[in-house]
């Protein structure tokens, strides 16, 4: 199983990196066209709401309900030729393809009214400045956006059940065309448009159209392409409504937190929304990368082993995956940190985006980094509930943590502005983690060891020498200022290069070894 387990996440975790650094690209792109001003913030807002759906939805409370019961079914089929287990598929692929294309109808006709609810600053502005630019704007690109959420429903879907199986790399892959297509489209389409963010959206739109595509021939050759049909009262569907409710506000509790954020950020300075999202795109660099990627492939295995009821071996599972996120994850914190504006000046001062923007998107990454840890416990946490399909623990949690986020902001926001709802995710995330391990504990399901503290603390350790080794090695932001791309490039990468020899070094050192990541095997009888 640790064998699989790594095989699997270093699959995940490449395609990933594919992914996020296309999707750097992407932003460098997006910053270079449009910078962060009202365009930019019009547009990132059209793009965010499809795509807080999708991860509410798709991603989130769809796809935790929706993988413990196919692996149960996949599981208990094996036998039956994968008669039931298509049955399932096709049952709620239909349901759910009903509910998505209504709300993806409702969501392009009141587009403006949806403006109102989420943007509440842009339509403001429209009353005392006609025609509102950002109003208008963001009502019109939604129109262009909100399909994405249908294609990226099914996605998730095929992406699912491909995890499912244990073929990770073909969803893994599928963000890296949602990429292409945007960039394809600011670079060779945005000629055809008289604002560039036309061409952004549409590129949204036809990326979502390539990630459905993509996965239909895999979904063949694995079994499990069927014929969509309506199946409300299914008793698989039934199983996965029912767990699905309450899992809309688990896992994707940090979204709900992130949307509240947008809500607020658009009734503060123009450019807020736009440098929330810069600080948010680098921070789900590692946090796609690690936490989302080891999640990925822990789920399945998770569910597969309760289904089993091997309760030790699912145990040391969520060891494993404590450890993996802690050992990339507090490196990828402190190096962020001291690196926060070089990297920033790097991918995205250039042409509309200024060293004021640096600056300002430098401050919301701080705060969002504070939580990088907590966030990533959260995707190793949350499936310890998903996969013993036990949903109401988490929106117990998730609906305190929403709640703490909004009393977060209330006090934060009039004192820090945009910094303030940053601090205020963050530290609605350390809660939700703490309350997701308190309830795992007291389900008598998982709790740190000594060892694995011990390990952390040693991890921590090397990451503080290895901060200071990129502090020593990094010149001040003026110098940066003064260097030309190429040199910038160079030195930054000195900078992380030395980093990470320091850090595995004084990991070594401090007594850690490859063999703290096996996952022993247990032989269990079935109770």
């Amino acid at each position: 199983m640790s064998r699989k387990l790594v095989k699997s996440g270093i699959i995940v975790s490449a395609m990933t990196l594919i992914s996020r650094v296309l999707g750097l690209v992407r932003d460098i792109v997006i910053a270079n066209l449009m910078g962060a001003g009202a365009s930019a913030d019009a547009f990132f807002f059209a793009n965010k709401i499809p795509n807080f759906l999708r991860r509410l939805f798709a991603e989130g409370a769809f796809a935790q309900s929706f993988v413990p019961v196919l692996s149960e079914y996949h599981q208990n089929d094996l036998d039956k030729k994968t008669q039931e287990t298509r049955k399932l598929i096709a049952q709620v692929s239909g349901t759910l393809g009903v509910f998505v294309t209504l709300v993806t109808l409702i969501g392009m006709i009141a587009s403006p009214i949806i403006v109102m609810i989420f943007g509440p600053g842009f339509y403001l502005e429209s009353l005392q400045d006609e025609p509102s630019e950002k109003f208008d704007l963001a009502a019109s690109l939604l129109k262009i956006t909100f399909p994405y959420l249908w294609f990226v429903s099914f996605t998730a879907l095929s992406g699912a059940i491909l995890n499912a199986y244990g073929k990770f790399a073909v969803s893994s892959f599928t963000p890296v065309l949602l990429n292409v297509a945007i960039i394809s489209m600011a670079i060779l389409g945005r000629d055809y448009f008289e604002n560039p963010e036309y061409a952004l959206a549409w590129g949204v739109f036809l990326g979502g159209l390539l990630q459905f595509l993509f996965q239909l021939p895999f979904l063949y050759r694995a079994g499990a392409l069927v014929l969509p049909r309506w199946g409300w009262a299914h008793k698989g569907v039934v199983k996965i409504r029912k767990l699905m409710a309450p899992a809309l506000f688990g896992v994707s509790v940090t979204q709900i937190n992130l949307l509240l954020d947008t809500q607020i950020a658009s009734l503060l300075e123009t450019g807020a929304v736009s440098w929330l999202y810069y600080a948010d795109r680098l921070l789900e660099f590692p946090l796609g990368l690690f936490g989302i990627g080891i999640a990925t492939v822990i789920l399945p295995s998770l569910a597969r082993l309760h289904t089993k009821k091997n309760v030790k071996e699912f145990s040391d599972t969520l060891d494993w995956g404590i450890k993996i996120i802690n050992l990339l994850g507090w490196p990828a914190l402190v190096g962020l940190m001291v690196l926060a504006q070089p990297i920033i000046m790097i991918l995205f001062m250039r042409g509309e985006f200024t060293q004021f923007h640096v600056y300002q998107v430098s401050l919301a990454l701080f705060a969002y980094l504070s939580g990088l840890i907590s966030f990533m416990f959260i995707k190793i946490l949350a499936p310890g509930y998903y996969a013993r399909q036990d949903t109401k623990t988490p929106v117990k949690i998730g609906i305190k943590a929403m709640v703490a986020n909004m009393i977060f902001n209330i006090l934060l926001a009039p004192f820090f502005g945009y910094v303030g709802l940053a601090m205020a995710t963050t530290l609605s995330a350390t809660l939700n983690a703490y309350w997701l391990y308190k309830g795992l504990k007291v389900q008598q399901v998982y709790q740190l060891s000594s060892e694995v503290k011990i390990f952390i603390l040693r991890l921590i350790c090397a990451s503080a020498v290895m901060a200071y080794v990129v502090y020593w090695l990094s010149p001040s932001f003026e110098y940066w200022l003064t260097l030309t791309l190429f040199a910038k490039v160079f030195l930054l990468s000195k900078c992380i290069i030395g980093g990470i020899i320091s850090y595995f070094i004084c990991v070594y050192v401090l007594g850690v070894r490859f063999t703290d990541f096996k996952v022993q095997h247990h032989k269990e009888k079935n109770r």
